[in-house]
């Protein structure tokens, strides 16, 4: 399948970090992979986006291989849960330790984000 989020890793780009994401088998959400940062934001910001727009629910968030997401990019999937209708969520699933201390310190109430460590 096609992936419409993605940059190239930093193997073939010499040393900026490239995200990938690829949609989950069997659930609604994405599997990514790489870093969020300045050069892969639009690429989160664009992942966050579609899964506003999609139906009602869960959207799994699959981080396990993403190795930093910095400051922007945990405010944009804050701001992307505040614009869930009621009773839709994100659940991220194994996010790095600097995301989850950074919803944790500046977003700490913040309805539809689900963190998960397993």
């Amino acid at each position: 399948m096609s992936n419409p989020f993605q940059v190239p890793s930093a193997e073939s780009r010499g040393s900026r970090p490239g995200l990938a994401v690829y949609p989950l088998p069997g659930r609604r959400g994405v599997r990514a992979a790489g870093e969020v940062g300045l050069t892969t934001r639009a690429i989160w910001e664009g992942v966050l986006e579609q899964a506003v727009r999609e139906g009602e629910g869960v959207y799994h968030l699959e981080l396990s291989d993403v190795t930093f997401v910095d400051v922007a990019g945990a405010g944009a999937l804050a701001a992307a849960a505040r614009r869930l209708r009621d009773g839709r969520r994100f659940v991220v699933r194994r996010p790095p330790a600097a995301l989850r201390r950074t919803l944790d310190l500046l977003w700490p109430d913040q309805e539809g984000i689900e963190v998960s460590a397993s």
